[in-house]
């Protein structure tokens, strides 16, 4: 399908050494950028955080100190990720919540204003929630493929738990998770 584009779009994701927007640094950073033209552009960089990963961020993203120990360090790369992003439109998975304010914060210690002001914001993460609900209806009728009648009864909604608790034991069982 071909997009129908006024601006530039960049998709970017990020990981890092943690989950505190305010505290934790970047490691990598892939950015895809769709342009009104129907062109596509693909930055992606490691990143050395400065700081010790700790070891649950990196069993996560698979990156380690020493895999990153040599990389550049944010405020080296931060005007060419700049530069790169442009005036594009900003959009990713969980964006609003995470990426973007720790990318304005990177920018911010480097000693760039990155303004938001001019941008629209996509979250495919959001628009997921808005069109596939993730409520006690939604998984009373996916998991027990019923119609939940008086939602927001406190009896009906115990119940209706109830029974999507034992349909997920017995769809799942003998299933791994990973959380």
């Amino acid at each position: 399908m071909q997009l129908n584009l006024k601006n530039s779009i960049a998709f970017f994701d990020l990981e890092a050494t943690g989950t505190n927007v305010s505290t934790d640094r970047i490691v990598e950073i892939s950015i895809v950028k769709l342009n009104p033209d129907g062109g596509q552009q693909i930055y992606t960089r490691r990143v050395n955080p400065g700081v010790p990963i700790p070891l649950e961020a990196s069993l996560i993203h698979g990156l380690y100190d020493k895999d990153l120990k040599n990389e550049p360090f944010f405020k080296d790369l931060a005007q060419e990720v700049f530069q790169f992003i442009g005036l594009s439109d900003l959009a990713g998975f969980n964006v609003l919540k995470y990426d973007i304010p720790l990318l304005v914060e990177e920018f911010l210690r480097s000693g760039i204003d990155f303004d938001l002001d001019k941008r629209n914001l996509l979250d495919a993460q959001k628009i997921f929630h808005l069109m596939e609900k993730r409520n006690l209806s939604a998984a009373y009728k996916f998991y027990c493929g019923k119609k939940l009648e008086n939602a927001h009864s406190a009896e009906a909604d115990t119940l209706a738990t109830v029974d999507v608790f034992r349909s997920q034991i017995e769809r799942y069982l003998g299933e791994s998770v990973e959380d």
